[in-house]
């Protein structure tokens, strides 16, 4: 630095020495689960934090028709805790990952969205739509993209 430069003052930026927070999204999908044995390769790799993330669809009582789907999707997100938690017993020791499992509630984008805003996440990884009206309407992943916000991984 030279004397006539001005001290500049150091600022955060996120990922700019490799992401700490990797948001994982699943919902008990093939592609999302294989997202989320990726994210946690990724983590492994760049020692940050996995933050696995289960986005609750929210039903209006009169659409739900009498169906208990509050328990239902409580039992998804029960289930894939219990999937994680196999999965990382099976490879301690050999690999060690630092992971949190949080719930949202909501549409799939908005609940990624709020999940990546109030976890910091440095990069987002999700499973490709298995859906085909997606390619018309659009899926969460192209949408996530779209945001511009983080950098966005989509496992096939």
């Amino acid at each position: 630095m030279t004397e006539n430069a001005p001290e500049q003052a150091h600022q955060f930026e996120r990922g700019t020495d490799g992401p700490k927070v990797i948001v994982a999204g699943v919902d008990g999908s093939d592609s999302s689960l294989r997202a989320a044995a990726y994210a946690g390769g990724l983590a492994r790799r760049q020692h940050a934090l996995l933050a696995v993330v289960y986005v609750q669809p929210v039903v209006a009582a009169g659409a739900a028709l009498g169906a208990p789907i509050a328990d239902t999707t409580e039992e998804i997100a029960e289930n894939l805790i219990a999937e994680i938690r196999d999965a990382t017993e099976r490879v301690k020791g050999i690999f060690d990952v630092r992971w949190e499992f949080h719930t949202f509630r909501g549409d799939p984008y908005n609940g990624l969205v709020t999940a990546a805003d109030e976890l910091k996440a440095d990069a987002v990884v999700v499973g490709a739509s298995e859906q085909a009206g997606h390619r018309i309407v659009g899926s969460v992943a192209v949408r996530l993209v779209k945001a511009g916000r983080w950098p966005v991984t989509v496992v096939p």
